[in-house]
């Protein structure tokens, strides 16, 4: 490890402290200051050259500052001689903009994904991104984790494997994510078909399934605004569901949506720490999960080039049926 070091913006100081304590290293000392006219500035206060270098940052909210942020620390990077820069971004920020739905729409998914080569990084370490086919706008090597592994070994241990639970996709798109849940806990499957007329809009239109007596479990990536589990809770609740818990693997929490979660029929949100949740938005509905473990284990795998598929072995519970 003596080769490794580990580096934070200030998006997530907190994830990368856990992961570098797993790694059994300090987090390198960053100065990311403000000028007075809002400019970020950036110092890197120890030498990281020949080093394999890992920069941690979400771009989660403030979106356009953590980006940006991100970048600058890759330039400065960039300017140090270091042996590799992998930029480890938990949460990928416009990820919901991978594709053009209307005209005169950018696909600003890929114009990030440019941004994050041209400033200087050589390799991506990313978690459960809202796209798949996001990987494939870079030209360099990306590894990809999903966080189902531990969403679905914390309902395991709780016991939702007995054969009465109904993992739910909130949409359609969803459906690959909701099967694997549910493969592991040997649930059903429903679908909740839905139309957005506008972003953070949804509009429920069926449940396809049965969900009536049965624990259910709804599973997504994102929890933005809340708008969307939340009417889809109701309608699952309307169809005769005997308790709604749901999990995600970001929980960006946006607005309404504390609020919305505290009126809602969903007993516990699951989300990860991939963005952190500050102390006025944890409510006892919400538990979060740490994903520092398994990004260490990842990034130790990477920097001793071994394979990074084993960690499922250990992060994902077995299948015992």
């Amino acid at each position: 490890m003596e080769h490794l070091r580990i580096l934070t913006g200030t998006a997530n100081p907190q994830l990368a402290r856990d992961i570098a304590a797993h790694l059994g290293v300090h987090v390198t000392d960053t100065l990311v200051t403000r000028f007075s006219d809002g400019e970020i500035r950036v110092q890197v206060q120890e030498s990281v050259r020949g080093m394999d270098v890992f920069l941690i940052q979400p771009t989660c909210p403030p979106a356009s500052e953590n980006i940006i942020e991100l970048l600058i620390i890759l330039d400065a990077l960039k300017r140090a001689s270091p042996q590799r820069i992998t930029a480890v971004i938990p949460y990928y920020g416009y990820a919901r903009q991978e594709k053009k739905t209307k005209p005169r729409e950018p696909i600003a998914a890929r114009l990030m994904a440019d941004l994050i080569t041209t400033a200087g990084a050589n390799r991506l370490f990313l978690v459960d991104l809202h796209v798949q086919t996001i990987q494939g706008f870079f030209n360099l090597p990306v590894d990809h984790v999903p966080a189902g592994p531990l969403l679905g070994e914390y309902f395991r241990a709780r016991g939702f494997a007995d054969g009465n639970t109904v993992v739910v996709s909130p949409d359609v798109g969803g459906v690959g994510r909701a099967t694997s849940l549910g493969d592991r806990l040997g649930a059903t499957l429903a679908i909740i078909a839905k139309r957005r007329p506008e972003p953070n809009e949804c509009e429920v239109i069926d449940v396809i399934g049965d969900v009536e007596g049965k624990r259910v479990v709804i599973v997504d990536d994102i929890v933005d605004t809340a708008g969307s589990l939340c009417s889809g809770a109701q309608a699952l609740m309307a169809r005769g569901a005997r308790e709604i818990y749901a999990c995600a693997s970001h929980g960006v929490l946006s607005g309404p949506a504390i609020e919305r979660l505290e009126q809602s029929p969903i007993i516990k949100l699951v989300i990860t720490d991939t963005i952190p949740l500050p102390p006025e938005q944890r409510i006892p509905k919400i538990e979060v999960l740490s994903v520092a473990p398994m990004l260490a284990e990842g990034i130790r795998r990477i920097h001793g080039d071994l394979s990074l598929s084993t960690i499922f072995d250990r992060f994902w519970v077995q299948d015992t049926r």
